[in-house]
């Protein structure tokens, strides 16, 4: 979401993003380096937000393969939609896209059971591979199971632990219907891949599932529409600063602010005066106007 400077950072095992997916990343716990530096303590970065950044923050955009394209569009068009799940769809958002419609969703959870889901195990070098129910080429598994199981397998360093691995969520048996020799009856406890043998085992659990009711009402119909209306709600003025404090801004607007001083507090202080768009303990993020210009600022602290 929101613009970005052009700067790439690096996060994991050679994944780069730009600089707001970067502090969206530290801000949600992730391990990030940039350029062999650790997480910063603090940080404020301002972008210059356009519309479609300020849309693109305030919303989350469903594609239309997705479960929650079909419920927004089916509430859309019946009026209301329910679907049964164990979790639920819209939790870090009340507003969605849908091309260039938005919608405010409301999630409403009627009723709350208990159902059994699965998960395959693998274990990689067993001990001893010889099979007690049977043994299966892994290109002979049915498409449900090789596409569940493909990451597992191909990896190229394995866990080396005692026992079971790694485990695969398979989710309920309806959820897999008659696609799997593993779920919910296990017809083998050997996968053979070349000349690696894989043993298999499946973990039922108990876990909480629920019915939950879905209403949309249509919040704007283009994207300057929405922007207009976060606007109304969210943007403010920052101004009355100090040298000192208009250096941090500047630094912030530059590349990013990383220094716990005075000045950083003092600004950031103020920031956190006015609503956010999304806000938490440690970190926010703000559409905020600094001589003439707007931008969405995150800020860690």
């Amino acid at each position: 979401m929101g613009g970005s400077d052009g700067q790439t950072y690096m996060v994991g095992a050679g994944q780069s993003l730009d600089r707001r997916q970067f502090l969206s990343t530290l801000a949600a716990g992730g391990v990030a380096t940039v350029a062999g530096c650790g997480h910063p303590p603090v940080v404020l970065d301002m972008d210059e937000a356009t519309a479609d950044d300020v849309a693109d923050e305030a919303s989350t955009t469903v594609e239309p393969d997705s479960e929650e394209y079909a419920v927004v569009t089916s509430a859309r068009e019946n009026g209301s939609a329910t679907r049964t799940g164990r979790y639920e769809l819209f939790a870090r958002t009340d507003t969605v896209r849908v091309e260039d419609t938005f919608y405010e969703v409301s999630e409403t959870r009627l009723e709350r059971t208990e159902v059994t889901v699965y998960e395959v195990v693998i274990e990689f070098d067993p001990d001893d591979p010889t099979p007690e129910l049977g043994e299966v080429e892994y290109g002979d598994l049915p498409e449900l199971d090789r596409r569940r199981l493909e990451s597992v397998l191909s990896r190229q360093n394995t866990p080396d632990r005692d026992g079971y691995d790694v485990g695969v969520e398979y989710g309920t048996a309806e959820d897999v219907g008659a696609g799997s020799v593993f779920v919910p009856e296990r017809q083998y406890d050997v996968i053979v891949d070349g000349e690696d043998r894989y043993r298999v085992g499946v973990n039922p659990r108990t876990a909480p599932e629920a019915e939950y009711q879905y209403e949309v009402t249509a919040a704007a119909t283009t994207v300057d529409a929405f922007a207009d209306r976060v606007r109304q709600q969210y943007l403010f003025t920052l101004g009355g600063l100090s040298e000192a404090e208009r250096e941090v801004v500047a630094e912030a607007i530059d590349g990013g602010y990383f220094k716990d001083d005075d000045a950083f507090r003092s600004v950031v202080d103020r920031v956190r005066e006015h609503e956010g768009l999304n806000v938490d303990d440690f970190h926010g993020t703000w559409l905020l106007a600094y001589e003439g210009t707007e931008y969405l600022t995150d800020a860690e602290w």
